[in-house]
């Protein structure tokens, strides 16, 4: 498990000691990144036709994934890698109102 940048590791390392709430949000994606560790294919599939095109130009991503957790929150990814070793790359997460941004489901 990677972080696309040492920019959003910064953020998740800040969510970790921050009021209760980022904290819930740390625990999520310490969760999703467990699960990914273990099955870096968990999360659902999104069409190319959705990618927003900040990922394709700031990642130069092939794939795209998206992992959901209970409460709402968004975590993208992408898998590098070859045969033998997968690594999943987390991009961001995001609330569902921000995530329907994002991919265009809503108006800005």
């Amino acid at each position: 498990m990677a972080f696309a940048d040492v920019a959003l590791l910064d953020a998740f390392n800040k969510l970790k000691q921050g009021r209760f709430e980022e904290r819930q949000l740390a625990a999520f994606i310490e969760r999703a990144i467990s699960d990914l560790k273990e099955n870096p294919f968990v999360g659902v599939v999104v069409q190319r036709k959705l990618w927003p095109r900040e990922y394709v130009a700031r990642f130069g991503i092939d794939n795209l994934r998206k992992y959901d957790s209970p409460s709402g929150w968004r975590l993208t990814y992408t898998l590098r890698g070859n045969a033998i070793e997968i690594i999943s790359v987390l991009l961001e997460w995001f609330g569902h109102k921000d995530y329907e941004k994002r991919f265009g489901y809503r108006n800005k």
